[in-house]
């Protein structure tokens, strides 16, 4: 038995829907050539998937990460042409068979390890099935993710830079911003599935959303993180309002800045994907759109907005950033963005046009200069593709 239709709708848009006051009405005639391409280089994005599925185990990639079967499955279902009505497509189905037979007894849908991110993707394709069946399996993973927000030292308190953060699960302990937000959008939306059902259990067993702001507020490079991190590091104004990985931590570059007491200190490089996952971490937390850290986070992605590379990582975590860019401007109802000069960015259009300049003859996406964090996984990618240009889709 499916959900509700308006339930399936809001899911199969999940990542693209946006507020009521900030939802874009109008389809310019200039849009619907653009949408017409979108569509069909999903339609060639979703060929590609299908013929790479495992056909006997439904799984695409690694069968041990979950999470790589879940992106191609919320890809396929996204697909903007689908009638929501109609039966799953099969790949679909096939794929969601997989994930379920992840499930484990403490409620995670995961392989050998990385539990929360897998859980968290896992839970994101098995939102937008419309499945009824599929709500014990949601709200299950919900206890998961929920179990895995950190709290060290003494129990109840903010007091460690990693705590209110979530991280990979198993041997990676720590905190990070990556998985944060993964995890907070999963929560974020499978309580919209759950919301008056027999499964909601928000009232009795939820997210300390309080503590999760503390932490990714401490991701975010900005005079008041530099203060609490110590003696040892310093603010560059380039970086402030930008991401970084975890609390004194940046894959990007470590800079070393002497003060004017003589003393170096460490600059840590903001960069564009983990600044994209920062706002979007701040807009699941439901934060005031005019708070000062959302501010400064869009001013530092304006003024360092650019198709050409992850800023601040080069080609590396490309389709990743294009993925978050899309979804957080989408769900901000961001029309255009403007540089520093004052000149407005159709950042739809340029984003749009961009990816699908580097989809492959055979529709699938690969990150072709870097295979950090798998980019070089066509399955992954394509999805990644195939996403950024859903969300970029529904806002036309």
């Amino acid at each position: 038995m499916k959900l509700l239709l308006s339930t399936f709708f809001f899911l199969s848009f999940l990542v693209t829907a946006l507020s009521a006051q900030n939802r874009i009405t109008d389809s310019p005639d200039g849009d619907v050539s653009l949408k017409l391409e979108i569509e069909r280089a999903i339609a060639k994005g979703a060929s590609y998937l299908e013929s790479q599925q495992n056909q006997e185990t439904g799984s695409w990639s690694d069968p041990t990460l979950p999470a790589l079967t879940a992106l191609p499955i919320s890809a396929i279902m996204g697909n903007p042409k689908r009638d929501p009505e109609a039966t799953l497509p099969s790949s679909a189905e096939k794929g969601y068979e997989f994930l379920l037979s992840n499930v484990k007894v403490d409620g995670g849908i995961y392989g050998k390890g990385l539990a929360t991110y897998n859980t968290s993707l896992s839970m994101m394709a098995l939102a937008q099935s419309g499945q009824e069946e599929h709500l014990p399996v949601i709200a299950k993973a919900r206890r998961l993710l929920i179990n895995q927000q950190q709290d060290f030292d003494k129990p109840g308190e903010v007091d460690n830079m990693f705590d209110g953060g979530i991280g990979y699960g198993g041997t990676y302990a720590h905190s990070d911003l990556s998985n944060t937000h993964f995890a907070m959008e999963a929560l974020y939306y499978s309580q919209k599935v759950l919301a008056d059902t027999e499964y909601d259990e928000s009232s009795e067993f939820e997210l300390d959303w309080d503590a999760a702001i503390e932490f990714v507020s401490l991701v975010q490079n900005s005079e008041s993180t530099v203060d609490r991190l110590g003696e040892a590091f310093a603010l560059r104004d380039d970086d402030d309002g930008g991401f970084v990985y975890f609390p004194a931590n940046t894959k990007s570059d470590q800079i070393k800045i002497k003060g004017e007491d003589g003393k170096e200190r460490t600059a840590l490089r903001s960069y564009g994907s983990m600044s994209y996952a920062g706002l979007l971490a701040f807009i699941y937390a439901d934060m005031d759109r005019d708070d000062p850290r959302i501010t400064s986070v869009m001013r530092w992605l304006q003024n360092n907005y650019t198709l050409e590379e992850n800023p601040g990582m080069d080609s590396q975590g490309l389709f990743y950033y294009f993925h978050t860019m899309s979804k957080a401007l989408a769900i901000t109802g961001t029309k255009h963005l403007v540089t520093p000069e004052g000149n407005e960015i159709n950042w739809k259009q340029d984003l749009a046009l961009r990816v699908m300049s580097l989809q492959q003859p055979d529709g699938s996406w690969v990150n072709e200069e870097s295979n950090r964090w798998m980019e070089d996984d066509t399955a992954m990618v394509t999805a990644y593709g195939m996403l950024t240009l859903q969300h970029i889709y529904r806002t036309l």
